[in-house]
């Protein structure tokens, strides 16, 4: 590359940079930055004709004779201009820069990232009502009011990043969305560990009972509600997440049913499911089973039992849906009950918050791999209502 740019320029001046091989002049004149393609490409010869021009706007500029419409300058009819600043140019859509960033993130994250978080990001790009990268305001306008708060705020913080990174990249001069996420402010909010909003111990045990009679199954329906009875006495009696319990395999539990490990989940990827292992806040995680759990266990165990095998499987041998055991199933039989809907995550809570009656928070928390700190939190802070004993 032939074009040049030397250190800091002098007000008035006109620089001579390459663009994608061609020779352009870039410059400032009444708070407008201009970006002149002189159509030539990058060479000695053609350099000094650039110089030449550059010295010839400097002039202009210096002795107040500037051609503000440029028609003086332009050696062709491609000579183009931007008419801000602050602009970005040259012109590129902020989804061509979405797109060449998410190819830059892809192998530094794990396939659960862009599956969960980078694809929800995309998804919302595409229902912008502009890419333009001089409309940013009017992009987050629309983020916030069409999309929820917390997402948005998100995504405008992905968007900036997006922009930093185009920015070294030499794709864009500026960031439009610096900032703005910042501008936004949350209420608090719940993550899905903290949204606790247990089942009682009779509703747990409806449930389970509905769950085992089929009396909610359609009449003329194969799907039977009952396949899904251990699954489900699983979730309840262990406190297990949902995504612990359907990749678990026979390899996980002891011959003699007495011990559970918990290593690993099943977990959404861009191309479907697979099992990842380790946990969410830990490696792995023993749990110790009594009677009532090791009788459900060995109802279940088949004879000649394959380590790999599923300990649940769905109907059709693969790994259980929970979006479908949830639509299908789990919010029918909660209606029918007339027990208010939670998420299927609560099973989770419910056995942690029983177990605080009969067990202390620390030893909680190492069954079903919280901190204390979480436990004590979350719920043995909540769990009761205060009462003044007599002393």
């Amino acid at each position: 590359m032939y074009s040049n740019t030397p250190g800091k320029s002098f007000k008035g001046s006109v620089q001579v940079k390459n663009s994608n091989g061609r020779l352009q002049l870039v410059f400032s004149y009444g708070g407008k930055r201009h970006y002149l393609s002189t159509g030539l490409i990058d060479s000695p010869t053609n350099f000094r004709l650039a110089q030449l021009k550059a010295g010839e706007i400097e002039k202009d500029i210096l002795y107040e004779r500037f051609d503000p419409t440029l028609e003086k300058y332009k050696p062709q009819s491609a000579l183009t201009t931007t008419t801000n600043v602050a602009s970005i140019a040259p012109k590129v859509s902020l989804a061509d820069l979405w797109e060449k960033f998410i190819e830059f993130k892809r192998p530094q994250c794990s396939p659960n990232t862009m599956k969960l978080k980078y694809s929800v990001y995309t998804n919302y790009l595409k229902r912008l009502p502009t890419k333009d990268l001089g409309k940013a305001g009017e992009i987050r306008n629309f983020v916030v009011k069409n999309i929820p708060l917390s997402s948005a705020k998100d995504f405008l913080v992905r968007l900036s990043a997006c922009c930093d990174w185009a920015m070294t990249s030499g794709l864009i001069t500026s960031n439009p969305f610096k900032g703005m996420a910042a501008e936004i402010k949350l209420p608090k909010s719940q993550s899905e560990d903290e949204d606790i909003d247990p089942f009682t111990a009779e509703e747990r045990d409806l449930i389970l009972a509905a769950f085992e009679s089929d009396r909610f199954c359609p009449a003329a329906s194969a799907f039977k509600h009952s396949h899904y009875t251990p699954l489900m006495k699983f979730l309840f009696y262990t406190g297990c997440r949902p995504s612990e319990a359907v990749a678990l395999q026979w390899k996980n539990i002891s011959s003699d049913l007495r011990l559970i490990s918990f290593e690993q989940a099943l977990i959404e990827t861009e191309t479907g499911k697979r099992v990842r292992e380790g946990l969410k806040t830990q490696e792995r995680r023993k749990f110790p089973c009594n009677d009532r759990l090791q009788a459900l266990l060995s109802s279940i165990k088949p004879q000649n039992c394959k380590p790999n095998a599923l300990v649940f499987p769905s109907i059709k041998g693969k790994y259980i849906n929970t979006n479908n055991l949830r639509n299908r199933v789990y919010k029918l039989i909660l209606a029918e009950l007339g027990i208010e809907y939670r998420k299927l995550y609560q099973t989770r809570h419910t056995f942690i918050t029983l177990a605080l009656d009969y067990l202390d928070a620390k030893d909680v928390a190492r069954l079903v791999g919280n901190s204390p700190e979480v436990i004590y939190r979350h719920y043995a802070g909540n769990k009761r209502d205060l009462f003044l004993p007599e002393f």
